[in-house]
């Protein structure tokens, strides 16, 4: 599976937008996704995977969030 694509899907599924719209370098801001929005997130794509996911350092990106999560959890 493909992690930016499951989080694009999220994030087009919340925002009710393509899921082409959603660009790596996309911040969440620009989504309109505050903290608790990516916490709601997070919850969902831990379902998705099957993992818990633990975010340890600040990303701004959809594509951040993408490589750090298939850095640290499917390495």
């Amino acid at each position: 599976m493909n992690i930016f694509e499951a989080i694009a899907a999220l994030i087009a599924e919340r925002n009710d937008c393509e899921v082409s719209e959603i660009k790596a370098e996309s911040t969440f801001a620009d989504l309109g996704i505050d903290s608790l929005d990516t916490v709601e997130m997070l919850m969902n794509l831990e379902d998705k995977i099957g993992r818990e996911i633990e975010l340890e350092e600040k990303v701004e990106t959809v594509g951040e969030l993408a490589r750090y999560i298939e850095e640290k959890y499917m390495g």
